[in-house]
């Protein structure tokens, strides 16, 4: 995190603005990819947060995340929307936020302005809150119970007498 405050000089001076989305992005789908396409319309330059591997299984439970860290980082650095990447540890970004001191924080539609958790350190850094995305239609816990499959009981066992 040591370079977002040179990032936030870097493009204060140029006259850029920056726009912070965050999420664990364990498995990619076209929720992330329009989440991410909106924040970036939102500022010059997009800066994503990524939960590390502790914190994911922490929200999420045992078993994920399904990639590490390091992979996350490297597919979502791919994006063409994406301009920079960030891991952070625990919960919320908060860290994230106050070293970077965006322009903008952008959450999914599954937020209202005044629920965004880090609202408050945001408008209190100067930045602005925007709820971007499409519905919230896509998930990778939805995503991963379809490739596991409907769940089954097993059937019970008739006997012959």
């Amino acid at each position: 995190m040591g370079d977002l405050p040179v990032l936030r000089e870097r493009c204060s001076r140029e006259g850029r603005t920056i726009a912070f989305a965050n999420g664990c992005f364990d498995l990619l789908h076209a929720g992330h990819i329009r989440y991410l396409e909106a924040s970036a319309a939102e500022a010059d330059l997009l800066v994503v947060g990524i939960n590390d591997d502790a914190s994911v299984r922490a929200l999420k439970g045992p078993g994920r995340p399904l990639m590490p860290v390091g992979e996350r980082l490297e597919i979502l650095s791919a994006l063409a929307c994406v301009d920079h990447v960030v891991p952070f540890s625990g919960p919320r970004p908060v860290p994230v936020i106050e070293a970077l001191r965006p322009d903008v924080q952008c959450k999914g539609t599954d937020y209202t302005p005044e629920s965004v958790p880090e609202r408050e350190v945001v408008e209190r850094l100067g930045g602005r809150v925007a709820i971007v995305g499409d519905p919230k239609d896509h998930s990778t816990t939805d995503l991963l119970g379809k490739l596991r499959g409907p769940s089954r009981s097993p059937k019970p066992v008739k006997r012959e007498r």
